[in-house]
């Protein structure tokens, strides 16, 4: 099905995000393709990130103390309520470190950590109760508050040359995965019995509110996570040592992520993670991560499939991506979908890196994924494969619904060292449809694995020197 339109630009959008079932003809041109691209200038001008008042609080005149000791939760709280009464304006966290527990973020406030702060959280759970409004793994639910939250809020940032500090380690926070690579021992809690738990509610139609983990549950909270909110800008600071997921913006719409670092290696540390949302844009970012440097989410199996927002309109330019799971990513958490995601210019390159392009799901996840460009990609080494798509992620094919991906390009990539340059299966019933190479250069690939791609096109590919045809 192709869709005709002269719709004005921003309506155009809407009905794209909406999903039409198939591709949206702008005048003049398709979108699909290698003018796929041409729809970017046009995401790009519907991301704008907040202004805010020239309006300074500064944490220390509300009694914080920046000696690594004095817990400074309660000037937080008193900072952001001034700023957000004033009509908004910067949180300011001079130079120091400061301790403390959640901050909790209002609409026009921007948390701004001036070069030389640090902010540290503190390591013990009870801190962050009561629970909060939460999605964790794709499912939402009560639990622990996120280290920096926000619910139904616009205009809120996080900016500055500061560093974040999780301090979790293998006394704190890791050990609930439940793996000895991360502190845990025979005989320590672990998350596993509370995530059946959340799941198996999520599949009985529980309603959110009432699926309660938080104390004696073990299910990490995640660093960053700005829900239902809009306009949101994250800039410039450092984040170390994450629970589990860095920054998770879930249902947000107009989300820029600049300049920021991540540099954390514990169970499931993502780096940055839109899910559900869209016209977000991620540039200028270092990723070196226990887990997928970027990962585009929308939703887990049934509770994904109620919510049914796709993730859509995301620019992801200029990354450096070192270790992780995955440089760029769409899964596995995909039940709601994902359509039109770009990246570009980015360079990923670790031998603790396992793959550049990934898509994981399944049938129990299922998912429509489309539209999806990848070009002017330097990879040095991947553990795995450059490109890799799979359906028979974790459950494997143990459910009803098919995932459906289509329409993948990737133009000019070059990738050095790979066990794979390509990783993709599908199932006999439901194939991934229309991958296309164009310019594209692997060397040091030992095997390639293609199982039900329907439509895999390469034009000018070469893969250990050898020219690669359709």
């Amino acid at each position: 099905m192709k869709i005709e339109t002269r719709l004005p630009r921003r309506r155009f959008l809407e009905l794209a995000a909406a999903g039409t079932g198939g591709l949206l003809l702008w005048p003049g041109r398709l979108l699909d393709g290698p003018e796929g691209w041409a729809l970017v200038p046009e995401i790009l001008a519907h991301i704008r990130p907040p202004v805010f008042p020239e309006r300074d609080f500064v944490l220390t005149r509300y009694g914080a103390v920046g000696d690594g000791r004095t817990d400074c939760t309660d000037a937080f709280r008193q900072a952001i309520e001034a700023c957000h009464r004033a009509g908004g304006g910067r949180v300011v966290v001079p130079r120091g470190t400061f301790l403390t527990g959640p901050i909790h973020l209002a609409s026009n406030v921007n948390l701004h950590l001036d070069d030389g702060a640090t902010v540290r959280f503190k390591q013990d759970p009870a801190a962050y109760l009561p629970v909060v409004f939460t999605r964790w793994e794709g499912v939402e639910g009560m639990n622990y508050s996120p280290f920096i939250y926000a619910f139904g809020q616009e205009n809120v940032a996080v900016t500055g040359s500061g560093v974040l500090d999780g301090q979790a380690d293998e006394n704190h926070w890791w050990p609930w995965k439940g793996r000895k690579e991360y502190g845990w021992r025979e005989g320590m809690p672990t998350q596993d019995e509370a995530r059946r738990r959340l799941f198996e509610m999520a599949e009985a139609g529980v309603p959110p509110e009432q699926r309660v983990m938080g104390e004696g549950s073990y299910l990490r909270p995640n660093f960053i996570q700005f829900y239902r909110c809009r306009n949101v800008l994250i800039e410039g600071v450092t984040i170390v040592n994450s629970p589990m997921w860095e920054i998770h913006p879930v249902l947000c719409e107009n989300v820029t992520v600049r300049g920021v670092t991540v540099r954390s290696h514990g169970p499931n540390n993502d780096g940055c993670n839109p899910e559900s949302c869209r016209y977000v844009l991620i540039e200028d970012c270092l990723f070196d991560t226990g887990d997928d440097c970027i990962a585009i989410k929308s939703g887990r199996n049934a509770d994904g499939r109620r919510v049914n927002v796709p993730s859509a309109y995301i620019v992801i330019r200029n990354c450096k991506m070192r270790d992780g799971h995955g440089g760029v990513v769409i899964g596995s958490e995909i039940s709601g979908g994902a359509h039109h995601i770009y990246a570009e210019r980015c360079e990923m390159s670790s031998p603790n890196l396992d793959r550049a392009l990934r898509i994981k799901t399944n049938s129990v996840r299922g998912g429509l994924i489309e539209h999806i460009y990848m070009r002017e990609v330097e990879v040095g080494q991947v553990a795995d494969a450059v490109i890799r798509v799979n359906f028979y992620y974790e459950e494997g094919d143990a459910g009803p619904f098919d995932p459906i991906v289509r329409h993948i390009e990737v133009r000019n990539l070059t990738s050095r060292q790979s066990p794979y340059a390509l990783y993709l299966r599908g199932y006999a019933r439901s194939p991934i449809r229309d991958v296309r190479l164009i310019d594209c250069t692997f060397e040091g690939v030992e095997k390639n694995l293609t199982e039900h791609v329907d439509g895999l096109y390469f034009q000018n590919v070469r893969i250990n020197g050898k020219r690669v045809d359709s």
